[in-house]
């Protein structure tokens, strides 16, 4: 299973982007899928994650600004940033999982300017 994450880029404080994560596979709806992030110096952190049946869940940095949501027919994750903040700024990486196995995408950058 490959996993390619793509949308990043850089906006300003108060703006959006939305990042996408193309599964090689329909994979979707049988694993717990995710979006991580991680900042310069700082430890990887679980950004958002929607369960098999649907039910998302976020961190609290993000409540209320990311939503978290998949197409299963285009095998396809996303996550739509809103009310961006400086704080933000990381590599964000999508994330398979299910009971044998843990997928990585490569990452694509988010860099959010003051």
């Amino acid at each position: 299973v490959q996993l390619q994450a793509s949308g990043g880029g850089l906006v300003q404080s108060g703006g959006s982007l939305r990042l996408s994560c193309a599964a090689s596979k329909n994979i979707l709806s049988n694993n717990i899928m995710a979006w991580y992030r991680q900042a310069p110096g700082k430890q990887r952190e679980l950004v958002a994650r929607i369960w098999r049946g649907g039910t998302t869940n976020s961190a609290d940095a993000v409540k209320g600004r990311f939503t978290i949501s998949r197409d299963n027919a285009k095998n396809t994750l996303y996550l739509q940033m809103n009310s961006l903040k400086p704080e933000d700024t990381a590599v964000y990486y999508c994330n398979a999982l299910n009971d044998r196995e843990n997928y990585w995408g490569q990452g694509t950058l988010v860099t959010v300017s003051s």
